[in-house]
């Protein structure tokens, strides 16, 4: 599991709450000025997951604003760029004379470096934060600065790569091992680092590695958005990413994988989770296969036994067995929980 540490106001008496999450947010971003309507009874909740030198942080609290004063800044700076991805609610943030507003799905970004004043609307928000040094975003700094105030969308192109990391990264972090944390942190880094690019239209000003490890992971999401079609082929894919098949091939070998490896296996585990589902037990197993880019069941079949073992058949009834099994112990345990102990004095 990634190391992670969690932080929520809920254990703290209701008047040591507000000073509490201010002191909290001044260690995970920079130090800051906040005040709220709530103060007197604050609803924060925080969690740090660390990723070597990017730190990313979803928090949901109650109205807030910031305000990053320049005596603060003189006073303390880590010299990070911050990012928010805006999950629910609204904000508005002003550097001097500039102002922008923020809605579901975008991107604010700052840096400690400069003084701000940012307000979250009277409900509840939910972000993503993300910590990053300015020297570990592949961009000129200078240039860099220019992105700082403007709303970047996290619905289309490279901002919706790094919203969709972000969530599928903070939804569940079991599945990651401590030695994972900085990998991941250079993946989210060469997504910010693509991200500052694409606003300054900069792209091909990126250092080559960061150029290629950001292609494949627009390349992996092309890919797993198309499962469906069967005529998904590497020259398709090459073509919607205006390389050519050699590159294309290049650059999945460079990880140790093929083209037709990788489609496969994407659309041999989607059909499995579909399989070992109670809820899709009706749906036929050749109409799983169909959706899944297998137009026909007879390879279907030998795809799925030659990595499973077992026939689409076979895992689908062990499943539904499993989950029969289960229903009954749970059955069971709920009659023992609410029948009266025979043995129980009275």
């Amino acid at each position: 599991m990634l190391p992670e540490t969690v932080f929520t106001t809920r254990d703290l008496p209701a008047s040591d709450r507000f000073e509490a999450w201010t002191e909290q947010l001044g260690r995970t971003h920079a130090p800051m000025h906040l005040s709220s309507e709530r103060a007197a009874d604050y609803r924060g909740h925080q969690r740090v997951i660390g990723l070597g030198e990017v730190t990313v942080w979803p928090a949901t609290f109650d109205h807030l604003v910031f305000h990053r004063t320049p005596r603060l800044v003189r006073q303390s700076d880590p010299e990070v760029f911050h990012l928010s991805l805006l999950r629910h609610g609204d904000a508005a943030a002003s550097w001097g004379r500039q102002q922008v507003g923020y809605g579901v799905s975008d991107f604010h970004v700052n840096c400690s470096s400069r003084s701000y004043e940012i307000s979250t609307g009277s409900q509840p928000v939910t972000i993503i934060g993300v910590e990053i040094p300015r020297t570990a975003v592949g961009v000129p700094v200078r240039r860099a600065d220019d992105v700082v105030g403007r709303r970047i969308s996290g619905r289309t192109g490279m901002g919706a790569l790094l919203a969709g990391l972000l969530v599928q990264l903070t939804t569940d972090t079991s599945s990651y091992r401590a030695a994972d944390a900085e990998r991941l942190g250079t993946v989210v880094g060469d997504l910010v680092t693509a991200v500052f690019a694409h606003a300054l239209e900069a792209e091909p000003q990126l250092p080559p590695e960061t150029h290629a490890r950001t292609l494949m992971l627009r390349i992996k999401s092309f890919v797993r958005q198309h499962l469906a079609d069967a005529h998904l082929t590497p020259g398709k894919i090459a073509e919607a990413h205006h390389i050519s098949r050699s590159y294309l091939y290049r650059l999945f070998q460079e990880e140790g994988l093929t083209v037709a490896s990788y489609v496969r296996g994407q659309r041999l585990a989607g059909a499995l989770k579909d399989l070992t589902d109670p809820g899709a037990r009706a749906v036929p197993i050749h109409a799983i296969a169909a959706r899944w880019g297998f137009p026909r069941p007879g390879d279907f079949t030998r795809a799925f036994r030659s990595v499973h073992g077992s026939t689409p058949s076979e895992v689908r009834e062990r499943a539904l067995c499993r989950t029969a099994v289960d229903g009954a112990h749970t059955a069971v345990d709920a009659v023992r929980r609410t029948t009266p102990d025979p043995h129980e004095d009275h």
